[in-house]
């Protein structure tokens, strides 16, 4: 089953370019391709400030998470759409707060789930699982999430940068809306979403051009849909320089770029009432 799932990867890494591959290639990682290069090049010479919106979408990524389990006392976190393993990987940021928190990286990227088994075997305590999005409650019913988090407790469920992936034929609204009834009162929700702006919709085009999912980039008004049954913590749906934990999150600032300002990306936090 191994020898299968690493031929997928490989195979599926040389035709068109995986978003996994192209945020970890923009972070300075090694697990992507020539495709994905060449991919990300082209959104870097159309539109330079998506280097910058990969970085500070990370630090947003880390600062939530810190603020989760350092203050929100969170123990179990589910990721969807994790992408590759890369530097400051959520279970990095919240067992560094309390050793026994537990984590679910999904994807449905066979080299990212390939290579995440593959790092993260010797840690009892995290899971990653192959898993699509679109179809939530195959991700809430599969063995491994089953064994690993427990729906009568508080869970985070992570949905970052991943919702402007998904049409709204698709229903994103509904399929959040699934996840929620999931989650057991006092459950958080932490997303970052791509606003309708000329240079989201550029960096779009690009990446159907060069063979990889189109993305829907959406008005604040539609991404405050998806924490219907949520309070949102403060300072509620911001920007990223706007977005910030109580207490910094070791190591955020280590990221370049990533307290520059961005006004087209929104991200926000919120606790299931």
């Amino acid at each position: 089953m191994a020898d299968e799932t690493e031929a997928a990867a490989i195979d599926h890494g040389s035709g068109r370019p995986s978003v996994a591959r192209m945020y970890d290639f923009y972070l300075g990682g090694k697990d992507n391709y020539p495709v994905d290069q060449a991919a990300a090049q082209k959104m870097m010479a159309a539109v330079p400030e998506s280097v910058r919106m990969v970085r500070v979408n990370r630090a947003f990524l880390v600062a939530a998470v810190h603020y989760l389990a350092a203050e929100a006392g969170i123990r179990q976190f589910l990721d969807i759409g994790s992408g590759l393993p890369t530097q400051q990987n959520v279970h990095e940021v919240a067992q560094a707060v309390s050793p026994d928190t537990r984590v679910v990286y999904v994807d449905h990227d066979p080299l990212a789930v390939a290579h995440g088994q593959a790092l993260l075997a010797t840690n009892e305590n995290v899971r990653y699982i192959n898993g699509d999005l679109l179809r939530p409650e195959s991700i809430l019913g599969h063995p491994d999430v089953r064994e690993i988090i427990d729906f009568d407790q508080p869970v985070a469920v992570l949905i970052v940068a991943i919702l402007h992936f998904v049409s709204d034929a698709d229903d994103p609204v509904g399929i959040v809306g699934r996840l929620r009834d999931a989650m057991p009162e006092g459950s958080y929700l932490a997303i970052s979403h791509v606003l309708d702006d000329p240079r989201p919709r550029a960096i779009g085009e690009i990446l159907v051009a060069a063979g990889a999912p189109p993305w829907s980039p959406r008005t604040p008004e539609k991404v405050l849909r998806f924490f219907d049954g949520f309070e949102l913590i403060d300072p509620g749906l911001a920007t990223f320089s706007e977005w910030h934990p109580p207490a910094p999150a070791p190591g955020s600032a280590q990221l370049p770029g990533a307290t520059r300002e961005l006004r087209w990306q929104l991200a926000g936090v919120g606790r299931k009432r």
